[in-house]
């Protein structure tokens, strides 16, 4: 899918090998030929450590939704060096959403990175790490914008040196330059990259566990919505669990969304259409949690299912929820 998403050799400026972590060119272009090098370009299997709970926070999101393509991976062999993202296809127009809270640093042609091509975005995270998109077909975001974790960005393209549409997703962790798995970095703070249900665990913190709460209030369970997977949450949901016939380990998961989730259509109320809202305004859709799914709601689904491929018809199933809290 993706023929230019392999680190190259040419020249870069200056300023952009200080910001490849500082590396000097003699170093970075000692790896950038050549797969056997791939330590020189820092190109790693893991992410700097960080504690459990900043890990599984519930303030990532899954950039785009489709599926891997063959010889898309991580470190997959390409003439100029492995493969340094992974590739998530599906048709053109496809949503791109930012992976989490940063800023738009560069929006331009590869995404000003060497041995990219296509229009591509880097997001700035904070704390050294950052995210690269590539082979958009159109920008929803300005260079220097300010970015909301599950915020659209882009829609999905076959820009520049490519076989088919498809999103080249590259996380670099501990500085821009230092590539690391996607998948893996992406999993650790309870993403599925591609598609599937999130994972939250006890200490996390964001928009996901919102909806959590949310959904929780209309099972029966009391609590705040702050945003916070509080120790008495984690309570709360273990006692869920219990009563659905779950594991009752107080991560919410693929086993324990579908037990949270309701299937709603226009005309529901109460806090699970509340924790819709959420969930669609996590994605862009700016609609007042109000509870009320009338027809503003009916259109932000509709919308969200159109521009994920999936089948649209305004209601929102457990298709349409796993997509739209991964």
């Amino acid at each position: 899918m993706c023929d230019s998403c392999a680190p190259s050799t040419e020249m870069i400026s200056a300023e952009e090998a200080e910001e490849f972590g500082g590396l000097s060119r003699r170093t970075l272009f000692a790896g950038l030929g050549l797969g056997l090098a791939i330590p020189a370009i820092g190109l790693v299997a893991g992410a700097p450590t960080a504690s459990a709970a900043s890990l599984m926070d519930g303030r990532w999101a899954n950039p785009a939704l489709g599926h891997f393509p063959q010889g898309g991976h991580f470190g997959a062999s390409r003439p100029g060096g492995p493969h340094a993202g992974q590739d998530v296809t599906n048709s053109t127009g496809t949503g791109v959403y930012a992976a989490a809270n940063g800023t738009v640093i560069r929006r331009a042609w590869g995404g000003g990175l060497p041995g990219r091509s296509g229009n591509g975005l880097v997001i700035s995270h904070g704390h050294d790490q950052y995210t690269y998109y590539g082979h958009l077909n159109a920008y929803h975001v300005p260079l220097n914008a300010e970015v909301k974790s599950g915020q659209r960005i882009a829609d999905m393209g076959a820009t520049g040196n490519v076989t088919g549409p498809h999103l080249h997703f590259e996380v670099h962790s501990g500085g821009l330059g230092r590539i690391t798995d996607p998948v893996a970095f992406m999993a650790k703070r309870g993403v599925d990259l591609g598609g599937g249900w999130p994972r939250i665990d006890p200490g996390s913190a964001g928009a996901t566990v919102v909806v959590l709460q949310h959904l929780m209030r209309k099972h029966g369970h009391d609590l705040a919505v702050d945003g916070k997977y509080s120790s008495a949450a984690v309570a709360e949901v273990k006692r869920f669990q219990s009563a659905k016939g779950l594991e009752a380990d107080g991560q919410v998961g693929p086993a324990t969304w579908p037990k949270l989730v309701h299937t709603l259509r226009q005309g529901s109320k109460g806090d699970h259409v509340k924790g819709l809202q959420a969930a669609l305004n996590k994605r862009s859709a700016g609609l007042a949690v109000d509870g009320d799914f009338g027809p503003t709601t009916t259109k932000a689904v509709r919308s969200y299912q159109s521009a994920n491929r999936l089948v649209v018809d305004g209601e929102a199933g457990p298709i349409t929820w796993r997509a739209l809290l991964g």
